[in-house]
């Protein structure tokens, strides 16, 4: 598959003013809608008086605003309440192929960034592991600023070509081991690797897995440009394809749906929520969309 072309492409970090505006309703929709159910006690937090019900404990009256009011009032306090995310993304060598004017890392990273911005914006902690062939790197969730422009640095960063294969089970594997809560877990990858199935099963056992597919147009469809060498990336294999035979394209488009069928039984077995975008759609759109429409897990 042929690489995209990067020219013109501006770094996440130049964008990062924009990315941080227009991730404000993807935040709520972060923070109010299906995934609401995750977040986690952290503390008691005054919230306020309201006027006393029968059967209200009477250890909870204001007697201030009692006295002043003539009216028993009692004290309400609302549990502080955090989501935390972490962030699996894959920057293995078929990530860097796609079509038209991004590939499929590029929108990978877009996503990141985009999730980022949001958790940045309802004080979220995140953290994330970017992987190829091998991990390369990793930081535990943290909110703020600092932690934000941390991660975007490293999403900007061009991934070692040299090392290929891909380590999503690994990945998988040491999220788990570094979380110690219920987390909000989005594996980012075009999923075309093997092993990653079983270690899915443990990690979604423990804390809420989206996994999000980057698919491309050139999954079902290739340009007929007669018979062409394709080289995979990731072993090196190379082939001859006849990209102007009928039987050849019908061939590679039912490939694709059932790869892409196979891929989505397999994560909602696993226990894992499938979430597919492509480099040609608007990954905002995308991602507010899912947030705004998804039942609670």
């Amino acid at each position: 598959m042929a690489d995209s072309n990067n020219t013109g492409r501006a770094s996440l970090i130049q964008r990062a003013a924009l990315l941080r505006i227009t991730t404000k309703t993807l935040a709520n929709n972060l923070q109010n809608g299906s995934f609401k159910s995750l977040y986690h006690g952290q503390g008691i937090e005054f919230s306020g008086v309201r006027e006393y019900l029968r059967g209200d404990d009477v250890r909870a009256i204001d007697w201030n605003v009692t006295a002043r009011s003539a009216k028993p009032y009692v004290k309400v306090f609302e549990e502080e309440r955090e989501l935390q995310i972490f962030l699996i993304i894959d920057r293995s060598l078929s990530m860097q192929t796609g079509s038209r004017y991004k590939s499929r890392y590029q929108t990978a990273m877009e996503i990141a960034a985009l999730i980022t911005f949001a958790a940045e914006h309802n004080a979220n902690p995140v953290g994330a592991v970017l992987f190829t062939g091998e991990i390369e790197f990793v930081c535990e969730p943290k909110s703020g600023p600092n932690q934000t422009m941390i991660l975007l640095s490293h999403f900007d960063k061009e991934p070692d070509n040299r090392v290929k294969g891909s380590v999503l089970g690994n990945a998988l594997t040491g999220a788990g081991k570094i979380l110690k809560k219920r987390s909000l877990v989005f594996v980012i990858s075009d999923f075309r690797m093997r092993d990653w199935e079983a270690p899915l099963v443990h990690l979604a056992s423990h804390h809420d897995v989206v996994c999000v597919r980057i698919g491309d147009p050139s999954d079902y469809e290739l340009p007929e440009m007669g018979s062409v060498p394709f080289t995979d990336p990731e072993n090196g294999i190379k082939k001859i394809m006849p990209t102007n035979s009928k039987s050849f394209k019908d061939s590679w488009r039912e490939d694709g749906r059932m790869r892409l069928q196979r891929w989505t039984d397999g994560c909602l077995k696993h226990g894992g929520v499938p979430l597919k975008i492509s480099t040609t759609e608007d990954p905002l759109t995308v991602l507010s969309s899912f947030f705004s429409k998804r039942e609670v897990l």
